[in-house]
């Protein structure tokens, strides 16, 4: 897949600014603190750049704390993200197990 400047790609990434997405990572888990989880992150579209996407506010769903807002902006490599939904509300909840 291309995430080059120009690409159709990227520049349907880029009309995301300012929407909410639902980001899961390739990974089969994080550890952030101490904490394994499951990478699934909630945030706001703050930046997109050839190969990355940022996002703040992001919320990270832990399952003991399912509205962990972290405390700075969070950059996703394009290539590692699995899955990405659009117009998410992270305010909801959903079962983490």
């Amino acid at each position: 897949m291309k995430y080059e400047l120009g690409s159709e790609f990227f520049q349907d990434v880029k009309r995301l600014i300012g929407e909410d997405v639902l980001i899961v990572t390739t990974a089969d888990q994080l550890n952030l603190f101490g904490q394994t989880f499951r990478p699934i992150f909630c945030g706001r579209v703050t930046e997109v750049e050839p190969g990355q996407v940022t996002l703040f506010p992001v919320n990270i769903k832990l399952i003991n704390a399912p509205f962990f807002e972290f405390p700075t902006p969070l950059s996703f490599p394009l290539e590692k993200i699995a899955n990405m939904t659009v117009n998410f509300d992270c305010n909801m909840g959903f079962p983490l197990t």
